[in-house]
């Protein structure tokens, strides 16, 4: 089965490099030294430290394993891209045409979206909506509640 890309900034491709080796290094060595202590505390049957640890170590194993397959098929994306259209890497300035809001927003690969700091998905209704637009255009952005309208103000 063919691995997904992983579209990244060179920002995103260093913070999943970053907590990769924070796992590796600080993470798993803590697990390591709770599963000693609960083993000292006696009979591991009952023993819900060991129990807490084990699924800990689990749980980083399992994103080690995630972070390693996505450097694996990481493609970074070149800020350098044109700035007539938007793009992958394109920092965009919105107007939401009926509320009059204006929003910048940055497209970036599904790994490194984050609402929170206005990094919008590639693949979300609005990301998809914006790529290859260029700036002045007017978007339709069809989600659950109904349509948006925006204007594509600035492309930088």
């Amino acid at each position: 089965m063919l691995e997904k890309e992983v579209i990244l900034t060179l920002e995103g491709l260093k913070k999943l490099e970053d907590e990769l080796e924070h796992i590796k290094t600080v993470k798993r060595r803590e697990v390591a030294e709770r599963i000693k202590q609960a083993i000292e505390f006696g009979d591991i049957s009952e023993n819900s430290e060991y129990d807490d640890a084990k699924n800990e170590q689990a749980f980083i194993e399992g994103r080690i394993i995630t972070l390693e397959k996505m450097l694996r098929n990481a493609r970074v994306i070149d800020d350098n891209d044109s700035k007539d259209v938007v793009s992958l890497g394109s920092k965009i300035l919105l107007k939401d045409l009926d509320y009059g809001d204006e929003e910048e927003y940055t497209i970036v690969g599904s790994a490194e979206a984050d609402p929170g700091t206005n990094k919008i998905s590639n693949e979300s209704p609005v990301g998809k909506a914006v790529l290859g637009q260029a700036k002045g255009s007017t978007i339709e952005v069809s989600v659950p509640a109904g349509v948006l309208h925006y204007q594509i103000l600035d492309i930088k």
